[in-house]
């Protein structure tokens, strides 16, 4: 019997709530369940205002989600330059950016077919 996993809902929220610790900006959800070959069923974006910030945001997200549901990222990768890093928790992706690189790349645009939520933080950015 495999150990029962949180549901995507669940760690979307645990995501969320990591971010808005440290008040991450522009906080995107991205729905790609709809989406034929796509890698995850969502991707959460958003952005950092330096790459300490950066940093400090995927630090909150891993301690959010491991402390709640004892679940850990299945690959890190960027946070040595901290300008993108991606968390790849399987069925959940997510992009931390800093403002200009997330311009560039323009992840949204990219994946313009999947359903986007905006999501309002808490706090005034």
């Amino acid at each position: 019997m495999q150990k029962t996993k949180a549901s995507a809902d669940e760690l979307i929220a645990l995501i969320l709530e990591g971010i808005e610790e440290v008040k991450g900006v522009d906080i995107n959800l991205l729905d790609l369940r709809e989406i034929e070959n796509t890698v995850c069923d969502y991707f959460i974006i958003c952005n950092g205002t330096s790459n300490t910030h950066v940093n400090a945001i995927v630090s909150s997200i891993q301690k959010t989600v491991s402390k709640a549901i004892h679940d850990k990222p299945w690959h890190i990768e960027g946070s040595e330059n901290a300008e993108w890093v991606l968390m790849d928790y399987v069925n959940v992706v997510v992009h931390v950016f800093q403002k200009h690189v997330r311009e560039f790349y323009d992840i949204e645009g990219l994946w313009g077919d999947a359903k986007v939520t905006m999501v309002e933080s808490s706090y005034n950015s």
